[in-house]
């Protein structure tokens, strides 16, 4: 059982390596300035690595992390004689933009034309959710990402960052992610997100995204929309399609029209989308998407297509169960959080790059639509 333990961490140390090459991790502290300047500091490409290796183990404590370490990744002896409070400050000095470079540097799509489930009608399909991350419960994770409270304003539970994140469907391979405080709204934080979209591919999402502030910012990079409405963003009907579906029209109001102009945006007048209506559980549930004919992109099948936004649901398990520790994570200052989140991402992405190859191999998807109702 020794052996096999020890192999499976030489396969995962191989992780690191071969996708976090020692060229991507340099770039990413050059473009920082956060080398060392002092020859008794650690060097900050072997900080990196250990970053890294805390969320590929873990659940293991920082002497394990470094024993895993040491002994997988050429020129980390260093490391061997460092105490906990050297690495601690080591974190501090290398910052969070490193690490969040480096997930950039290795984020982006992984399906290939043949990946099962990972296209729909010649489109890549991408979900979009929010998820939260349970903190350590210092004074310091608490003043700045907050946390749950009750009616009465009393926190109770973990402080949480709010992290709404881009996703390959068929994959599970994270192409872009934002990071907020417990109280930050995942539509504002989804905005930046549209810059990871482009002709080709079609962003599905659950409620609370759809405004013409959401659409407009997708549609402005050739993306397409699928996303569950809520009832007061129907818009207003202006004409009924064949196959029960109509094309709705919704204008930007007041407040986000000045909103866009204080910050030196245009806004449309108006967007015309889509909206298909079926029931699911005796519950009426409305669609609006970007797709607007229904000869080329039919109802029955964007209501089955709908369903697979959950798989965003199962990246997150993912990250914060099989790889995290299905728990808070370990750091209790803000910028270790950030640090430590970025770090969660990239190594998710390079498990997934891994893993892509074994599940091109898998049966496709079968499509099963659900009948519309006339």
């Amino acid at each position: 059982m020794e052996g096999k333990s020890k192999a499976g961490e030489r396969v995962r140390i191989g992780i690191l390596t071969k996708v976090f090459t020692t060229e991507l991790v340099d770039a990413a502290i050059a473009r920082h300035d956060r080398g060392e300047r002092r020859r008794r500091l650690l060097p900050a490409r072997l900080v990196v690595y250990f970053v890294l290796a805390l969320c590929l183990f873990a659940r293991e404590s920082y002497e394990e992390v470094l024993r895993v370490l040491t002994s997988g990744i050429p020129g980390s002896r260093a490391l061997t004689s460092v105490n906990r409070s050297s690495l601690c400050r080591a974190r501090s000095r290398l910052g969070e933009e490193v690490l969040e470079t480096v997930f950039r540097q290795v984020a982006g799509p992984l399906a290939t034309p043949d990946t099962p489930g990972a296209w729909w009608r010649g489109m890549r399909l991408l979900a979009l959710d929010g998820t939260q991350f349970d903190l350590p419960d210092s004074a310091r994770n608490g003043d700045t990402f907050d946390g749950p409270s009750t009616t009465g304003g009393l926190p109770f539970g973990f402080p949480q960052v709010r992290a709404v994140v881009l996703a390959e469907i068929g994959t599970h391979g994270v192409l872009d992610a934002r990071l907020g405080g417990y109280r930050d709204g995942e539509r504002s934080l989804a905005y930046p997100l549209a810059r990871s979209t482009g002709f080709g591919d079609l962003v599905i999402a659950d409620r609370g995204f759809w405004s013409v502030e959401f659409a407009y910012a997708f549609t402005s990079t050739g993306a397409g929309l699928l996303v569950r409405l809520q009832s007061n963003h129907l818009g207003t009907v202006q004409e009924e399609l064949p196959d029960g579906s109509y094309l709705s029209m919704m204008r930007p109001g007041k407040e986000v029209r000045l909103r866009a102009a204080r910050e030196g945006r245009t806004l449309p007048k108006h967007t015309i989308y889509r909206v298909i209506t079926f029931m699911k559980d005796g519950k009426v549930v409305h669609l609006g998407t970007t797709l607007l004919d229904p000869e080329e992109y039919p109802a029955t099948e964007l209501i089955a297509l709908y369903r697979e936004r959950w798989e965003i649901e199962l990246a997150f398990d993912e990250i914060k169960n099989h790889l995290g520790p299905g728990g808070p994570i370990r750091s209790r200052t803000p910028a270790g959080v950030r640090q430590e989140l970025w770090a969660y991402l990239a190594v998710h992405h390079a498990i997934r790059q891994f893993a892509h190859p074994t599940e091109r191999r898998l049966p496709a998807r079968q499509w099963t639509p659900t009948v519309f109702p006339t």
